[in-house]
């Protein structure tokens, strides 16, 4: 969850760089040594020998405030740390203390708070429940045979321009958990003469001073491992409980139980085993997740949290004032976000406070949950040895941003780890049946979250409508739209990878499937008639479910919303925004017609819009915000749907 790179090729060219100039840096025994041990293995990962891992701390014992520096760092202009005066005007996030049965539904107390404390990006709970089985034992005993490599992290701000960016190595030694914390300890307690906690504000400065003069060149820090510390015992009461990390993204009212494979990090949770100063730097959970850490033992952890409303700003800041230009892989607002999906980006948040975006601080202790939520970038340091876990999940109003997630992929080339539009569908068919049963006075489903199910079916009913104009151009541009039941999961565009769960379309002019937002390609696309649009066999039934949500009140004013104000989503391609004043209609009627010969698809049934057929006050509008304000249409169709249902 903290440090699962995702890096472009631009980025991992100027690593290279990196690598080698930094190890001119190091003193020549360990640069010979660490260059003979230079590989490419995964994610630019450096690996070299156990006896080279060892030697990482020996700069380590002297104070950041001594003198004699072994490895002088540069003083940055960008970044001014000779006052440190900031650390004190940073506002904590909210604390909770819920009860162990207000706490019973973890999922349901998150909903509950998440309107006061998503403000804040991320916040605190102290848990009801405590462990009885250790970390410790967990890991040493009930999994025997344990051990972890760590990531060796450069303690030093970076130009960020091509000769001089930071990227986290592997440190090529394996641990124990017994033998990590004792190299930690011992390097805490040389360090300050104490094996005890030390103030949080101290600690603080410490290590902002230490990453910008200090001795230290490296830490090491265990992120990413598969794996939990929450006990199998039965006797255990955190481990038996719904806040077992766990089984905690397959609860039933998280949407990733919908999932249909494990994803570590995402669905299953990893450990993140940390030492003085080992960081997480400033990134956002994959698809703009909720995330949910635990802090099983070990020294506190300080985090900073930006609110999700805040992130273009940060990201803003962040390309203006932290990156060189020369790093940056495209142009636009979409510029950082790539080079911070690398999650290799550490930097003083003053430089924030300075443009006025809102930051946040946590100090987490063990037995503590740190909740973020979607669209928060946060970053944080340990102030010790320490064991935490993490997974993500996600809720009903997780999805509008995570169509904004998917969109800025799309945009980027990135492959997406999960299916938005299938996540979509199918909460939005299991909603339907809770509708159902509500209508049948079931009081068991009376304590959902009203506010969640509101925004599912506003995404769902304005993923439909974008869904329906597009194919209604396509058919326009001459091609056939064809029922597919072969189609079990996503397929990714071959164009820009985005997940395609409710239709695709093939043609001459590709090898492979692409969806629907390139207008571009599809205009300069001579196929014409024999370009195929492949749909789910159940869109009638997707089409039916979205028309009924939209009867509900207030759903399609906020789809109208959304709409015109973009809602921070590249959702409206051209594509959408393009119409002839043709007679399009949301939903317009459709008639099954037989199709032969085009792409060995004979065998499958296809449709095409009755182009024909006009609604009683036919117009068409000149872009999506127009069509989804078409009240005359809503109307009618309101009441048509309200005479079937009554007629039923």
């Amino acid at each position: 969850v903290e440090g699962r790179p995702f890096l472009s090729q631009e980025v991992r060219n100027g690593l290279e760089t990196l690598k080698r100039r930094r190890l001119r840096q190091l003193n020549s025994g360990f640069a010979a040594e660490a260059t003979n041990m230079m590989a490419r293995s995964g994610e630019d990962a450096l690996r070299s020998s156990a006896s080279c891992g060892a030697r990482l701390h020996g700069n380590a014992q002297a104070s950041s405030r001594g003198d004699g520096h072994n490895f002088p760092k540069q003083k940055l202009k960008k970044f001014d740390m000779s006052n440190l005066e900031w650390i004190g005007k940073i506002p904590d996030c909210p604390v909770f203390c819920p009860s162990k049965d207000e706490f019973e539904d973890p999922l349901s107390y998150i909903q509950e708070i998440a309107p006061v404390a998503s403000n804040y990006g991320m916040c605190k709970i102290i848990s009801p429940i405590s462990a009885s089985v250790p970390a410790g034992v967990v890991l040493m005993k009930e999994q025997a045979g344990f051990k972890f490599t760590t990531r060796v992290q450069p303690l030093r701000l970076a130009e960020w321009a091509m000769d001089d960016m930071v990227t986290f190595f592997l440190s090529g030694r394996k641990y124990t958990f017994r033998d990590f914390e004792k190299m930690a300890n011992k390097v805490f307690s040389r360090r300050y003469s104490s094996s005890g906690c030390l103030p949080a504000t101290y600690l603080e400065e410490e290590f902002w001073h230490e990453i910008a003069f200090g001795n230290t060149e490296f830490v090491e820090y265990a992120c990413d491992i598969d794996g939990s510390a929450f006990s199998s015992s039965p006797m255990d009461q955190l481990g038996k409980s719904r806040c077992n990390l766990k089984r905690f993204s397959r609860l039933p009212k998280s949407t990733l139980r919908l999932l249909q494979r494990e994803i570590p990090g995402v669905t299953d949770p990893m450990l993140y085993i940390g030492m003085l100063f080992s960081m997480f730097a400033w990134h956002v959970e994959d698809h703009y997740l909720y995330s949910i850490n635990y802090h099983h033992c070990g020294a506190f952890k300080t985090w900073y949290g930006i609110p999700g409303h805040a992130a273009l700003a940060f990201e803003k800041v962040v390309q203006e004032h932290v990156y060189e230009r020369e790093i940056l892989p495209c142009e636009g607002e979409d510029a950082a976000f790539d080079v911070l999906l690398g999650k290799t980006t550490m930097f003083p948040p003053n430089i924030l406070l300075e443009h006025g975006v809102p930051v946040y601080k946590a100090v987490q202790k063990p037995g503590e949950f740190v909740i973020t939520f979607p669209r928060a970038y946060h970053a944080g340091f340990s102030h010790g040895f320490n064991c935490g876990e993490a997974v993500n999940f996600a809720i009903g109003d997780w999805f509008p941003l995570g169509a904004v997630a998917s969109d800025r992929y799309a945009l980027l080339n990135r492959i997406p780890l999960l299916s938005h539009e299938e996540l979509l569908c199918k909460e939005a068919m299991i909603l339907s049946q809770k509708s159902s049963k509500l209508d049948s006075n079931d009081p068991s489903l009376l304590t959902d979250n009203l506010s969640s199910h509101r925004s599912i079916k506003v995404s769902f009913v304005r993923l439909m409508r974008l869904q329906h104009r597009a194919r209604w151009l396509l058919t326009k541009m001459g091609a056939h739209i064809c029922y597919t039941d072969d189609v079990h999961s996503a397929v990714l565009c071959s164009i820009c990878r985005r997940d395609c769960y409710i239709v695709h379309m093939k043609c001459n002019c590709y090898d492979d499937a692409i969806c629907l937002y390139h207008e571009r390609e599809l205009r300069s696309c001579s196929c014409d008639y024999s370009r195929i649009v492949f749909v789910r066999s159940n869109i009638l039934e997707l089409e039916s479910l979205s028309k009924k949500f939209e009867l509900e009140d207030g759903i399609l004013e906020e789809v109208q919303k959304q709409a015109s104000q973009g809602n921070g989503s590249c959702q409206q391609a051209s594509l959408f925004d393009f119409t002839e004043n043709d007679g399009y209609y949301p939903y317009c009627e459709m008639e099954t017609v037989a199709t032969a010969g085009a792409d060995n698809i004979s065998q499958r049934m296809c449709i095409k819009y009755d182009l024909e057929k006009r609604p009683p006050l036919a117009f068409l509008e000149q872009d999506e915000h127009d069509s989804f304000h078409n009240d005359d249409y809503a109307d009618s169709s309101r009441q048509e749907l309200q005479h079937s249902d009554r007629a039923s």
